[in-house]
């Protein structure tokens, strides 16, 4: 489990490096109009732990949450720094958009299966269904319309997340809920990455 310090600080890095210009070879041109569902999916995920807290969220005093780190979404995505004298920083030319389009396709890949291995487990309400099933949609479109993946990889973690959760209700929703606040996070730090990629500063 990662610390919420850790993807502040990839994200004040992400922001900080889009002033200044940077060299890099061109992987792929991405459809903004595919892809923009990524901000889609960060309003749905605002949504679902402000506006609909009561449902996933009920009876958890807690506001921990847990994000995926078997990807290296915030290092691979977040433009590294050098000292320029013309610049006080720019982008380092080693960015890497295929490792760092891959690594967001893994996070997508693990909470796709996290959702749905969930849906299927004992859950206190069937509410708690109908408040992820947007979710679980968005992430699936992206998977399908966005073609993040080289060569066809595929990175599912469907058996990975089979073994998530128990029979006790609670002990789910409350790994859920703080899943989801990581997921949240992960997701802006995702954003700014898709942003950072379709401007095609990393290529000029």
């Amino acid at each position: 489990m990662a610390v919420f310090n850790f993807f502040s600080a990839g994200i004040v890095l992400m922001l900080t490096t889009l002033s200044c210009t940077s060299t890099g070879l061109p992987v792929r041109t991405l459809s903004t109009e595919k892809c923009g569902d990524f901000k889609n999916l960060l309003g749905n995920l605002r949504e679902l732990l402000r506006l609909r807290s009561d449902v996933l969220c009920h009876g958890i005093a807690s506001d921990t949450m847990e994000v995926r780190t078997k990807s290296d979404t915030v290092l691979a995505c977040a433009p590294i720094l050098t000292q320029n004298s013309g610049c006080m920083m720019q982008r380092n030319s080693s960015f890497n958009e295929s490792k760092c389009l891959t690594n967001i396709m893994k996070d997508l890949a693990h909470y796709d299966a996290a959702i749905k291995s969930y849906i299927n487990s004992p859950l206190r309400s069937p509410e708690e269904e109908v408040a992820l099933r947007p979710t679980l949609g968005i992430i699936q479109s992206l998977m399908k319309n966005c073609s993040l993946m080289p060569n066809g990889e595929n990175n599912s973690s469907e058996e990975d997340a089979a073994q998530m959760w128990g029979s006790d209700t609670f002990s789910n929703r409350q790994k859920m809920c703080k899943k989801m606040r990581g997921f949240h996070v992960r997701t802006i730090t995702i954003n700014r990455a898709m942003a950072y990629i379709t401007s095609g500063e990393h290529r000029k």
